[in-house]
């Protein structure tokens, strides 16, 4: 029998109306968006279903209004009775694996990651930092064009999201000498991102220490699910460690293929993606056509991965 894996979506997933279908139809789901209001102090549900995309769009509200929906998914499936043998998310998404770990409180979690929006935003100046997907080019030729590049500036790897998909990210003119580089060296394309700061770089160490002092006010709990990290794209160890990697991954690269590879290799056959859009489900499939690949963020899919799970 192999095993099930519950992945949790980061920033960029964030889409107007999300997670509505759900609550309409489950009280549990619903409930997890009033949580959140409470928690946050304004309403989540009004900012979500009946806002604009550009307020989605800014990250201190981007990151709780993502993990709320996720936490809605993820208790329609909990009341569903189906519990994964591990959990992982893509960084903002590991927040949503703690919690569906039952190392952290939903509540403590919307809210710190709400702060975390704000000091990943507020660290570099709007124009200073830039995000750019590297397509088709192998780990170590992205690796030597971001070298290259920091002789212009902060560069460097933020996401390996799948074979042939590269993020960098860094100061303005670094990340533009290692686009040139980077076609230079055969990639297919190198496409600037629309992000509004350089995340998972050097130049987001600040907000980390920032987050850190957050992070002292929260408690952390043991894991009842294990939690595969971004940092490392290993297993937590043990619930000291949960702080210090949160703080570590604001600044460091996500390991997300590898930690894909990592659960294929301890006998994970079957993924869900739980929560707005289906872009890990696409990371999944190229790093492995082997595996079942689900996702639930309305009835639809809901009803497919049910399907699909009992079949």
């Amino acid at each position: 029998m192999g095993k099930l894996a519950f992945v949790f979506a980061g920033q960029g997933a964030q889409a107007v109306g999300m997670g509505k279908e759900l609550a309409e139809n489950f009280p549990i789901a619903d409930k997890t968006f009033d949580e959140a209001s409470e928690a946050l102090g304004f309403d989540i549900k009004d900012m979500i279903w009946n806002g604009d995309s550009e307020t989605l769009m800014i990250t201190e509200n981007t990151q709780p209004t993502i993990v709320t929906m996720s936490v809605a998914a993820l208790r329609v499936l909990q009341e569903k009775g189906i519990k994964p043998d591990v959990v992982a998310g893509l960084s903002l998404g590991e927040y949503t694996a703690h919690i569906a770990s039952g190392s952290m409180e939903f509540a403590d979690g919307v809210r710190l990651v709400k702060k975390r929006g704000k000091y990943m935003q507020e660290e570099v100046p709007v124009g200073k930092g830039a995000m750019a997907a590297i397509i088709a080019l192998s780990a170590e030729d992205v690796i030597a064009c971001c070298e290259e590049a920091s002789k212009v500036g902060i560069c460097s790897p933020a996401n390996f999201n799948c074979p042939g998909q590269i993020v960098v990210s860094g100061e303005v003119a670094a990340v533009d000498k290692c686009c040139e580089l980077a076609k230079e060296k055969g990639a297919k394309r190198a496409l600037k991102l629309p992000v509004s700061a350089p995340f998972h770089c050097a130049m987001l160490i600040g907000a980390g220490e920032k987050l850190a002092k957050e992070l002292e006010n929260v408690e952390v709990k043991d894991m009842q699910i294990p939690v595969i990290t971004n940092v490392t794209a290993d297993y937590v160890s043990s619930k000291e460690d949960i702080k210090p990697l949160l703080i570590k991954q604001v600044s460091s690269s996500v390991k997300w293929e590898e930690t894909i590879r990592r659960m294929i290799a301890d006998g994970v056959d079957t993924f869900v993606e739980v929560g707005p859009g289906k872009a890990l489900s696409g990371f999944i499939k190229k790093v492995s056509r082997d595996v079942k690949v689900f996702n639930v963020e309305d009835m639809a899919s809901l009803e497919k991965t049910l399907e699909g799970l009992n079949a």
